[in-house]
């Protein structure tokens, strides 16, 4: 049984409340986050006033959401009005949004209570966690390791009880990797099934917003919530619910997914969960994903270049959070502005996304990119069509200790490996623990499947999830 079931059916038969819930939330997080590092706003006054709400409709016989008196988590790049959203950026660190975001207007609707806003890397640019202005985050496993990133406090937040669900936001794979590194399912979304408004952008091409929850059932319920169509994203859709009628399943598996640089522990525990899947009765299928290998070249030019429009809105006249006002011109402006403001990896990618977009460079790099963007895309469809998921680690390695690489860039982009794919694609895919490591650290396998086969996915996941009993 889910986790959200299970204490929906508590709540309405008043073995606990909503208020009992909350301060049991924000007791692990005084007990767990001194440590963790999870959160960088919490919302206990709000919370409570919230609780004692839905408690007051449950003693008056009325009938409550499935996800209400629930507490909460929210990555802090999701605007929340009235509360601090720093992005994890010293340029954001007294911003308080002005509106909601449109998933968090859902979320609240169907009653369910924020008890705090989450750590990331600045502006969600990281794998680690460890880029954030303000702390790292870190493994509730092992102290001395990454939590992943860039949703690193939202996966951290719901391993360790902290809150039964959270939202992360996901570029090229910063929901699936922290839950891979953390133990817990992180979904996907399909690219549009889910408003991207009042999320703060990054890659406004592949950004989406998903859930982090313990079972594949809980992130159903959320994701069910969160999705459909927005007036405000023209890129939003509604997603219909279309039973799938295939009597047999094929699952697709590139053996590159397999090859050098894979942690031999994730090679031998993903190998156990094919041979379940195979005794279990489903065919697993060969395929060759021929342009995967350029997926994540591909994305760390695309990425950068939209980050570079995105975060030209933080020019030092709006936003500024420096107390430094003796400036001489606006180039002084800018600089004190943007320099001090920014952190290494931001400057980075606001540096190379300005290099490929620029005069004599935009052709030969970022215009090839889309290409071979639109290639990929039409490779996977080609799969598509004789496979119904494909099937590969979430991470090529365990989670790695602080600081192990955050002096060398490249071998961070290389967490990504794995997940970049399904987002440059625009598909849905979704991260499912199954195991751990000899040293107890956990154990990532991702499915991807179809574009808009967001349901088709999260019931095939379930019946994994079942095979495989994490």
């Amino acid at each position: 049984m889910s986790l959200i079931k299970n204490l929906h059916q508590k709540l309405i038969k008043k073995e606990v409340s909503a208020v009992d819930l909350v301060n049991q939330s924000f007791k692990l997080i005084e007990e767990k986050d001194k440590d963790l590092k999870a959160f960088i706003t919490l919302t206990k006054e709000e919370a409570l006033k919230e609780a004692e709400k839905i408690d007051k409709k449950i003693s008056q016989g009325e009938e409550i959401d499935l996800i209400s008196g629930l507490p909460f988590a929210l990555k802090d790049n999701i605007l929340t009005k009235g509360i601090k959203t720093t992005a994890a950026s010293k340029i954001l660190a007294d911003y308080y949004g002005s509106y909601d975001a449109t998933v968090f207007k859902k979320l609240k609707e169907k009653g369910a209570i924020l008890v705090g806003k989450t750590n990331l890397d600045e502006f969600a640019m990281g794998s680690s966690t460890e880029n954030s202005a303000f702390f790292t985050t870190k493994n509730p496993y092992d102290l001395e390791r990454v939590a992943g990133g860039s949703s690193g406090g939202s996966a951290v937040a719901v391993s360790s009880s902290m809150a039964v669900f959270a939202l992360g936001s996901d570029t090229g794979g910063s929901i699936r990797e922290p839950a891979a590194f953390c133990g817990v399912v992180g979904f996907k979304p399909s690219y549009g099934s889910v408003s991207r408004y009042g999320l703060i952008p990054m890659a406004s091409s592949l950004d989406v917003i998903g859930p982090i929850t313990k079972t594949v059932e809980d992130a159903r319920i959320i994701f069910e919530t969160i999705a459909g169509k927005d007036e405000f994203d023209a890129t939003s859709f509604d997603l219909k619910k279309e039973k799938n009628s295939k009597k047999e399943i094929i699952i697709g598996l590139d053996e590159e997914f397999l090859a050098e640089g894979v942690a031999e522990e994730i090679k031998e525990k993903f190998l156990s969960v094919i041979k379940k899947i195979e005794e279990f009765g489903l065919k697993i299928k060969n395929i060759d994903l021929t342009l995967n290998p350029y997926a994540l070249s591909c994305y760390y030019i695309i990425m950068p270049a939209e980050v570079s429009a995105n975060l030209a809105r933080y020019d030092g006249l709006r936003y500024s959070s420096l107390k430094d006002t003796n400036f001489k011109n606006l180039e002084d402006i800018y600089f004190k502005n943007r320099g001090l403001g920014f952190g290494k990896e931001v400057r980075r990618r606001i540096l190379l996304g300005t290099y490929v977009l620029s005069h004599g460079y935009y052709d030969a790099y970022y215009r090839k990119a889309q290409k071979v963007r639109r290639l990929i895309k039409e490779e996977y469809e080609k799969q598509f069509q004789q496979v119904d998921f494909i099937i590969s680690p979430t991470t090529p390695t365990l989670p790695f200790k602080i600081g192990e690489k955050i002096s060398d860039p490249l071998a961070m982009y290389l967490s990504d490996i794995f997940t970049v794919g399904a987002n440059i694609a625009g598909l849905p895919a979704i991260n499912l623990p199954i195991g751990f490591s000899k040293s107890n650290l956990p154990i990532g396998l991702q499915i991807t499947a179809p574009y808009k086969k967001d349901f088709d996915l999260l019931d095939f996941s379930q019946q994994i999830e079942k095979l495989v009993n994490f």
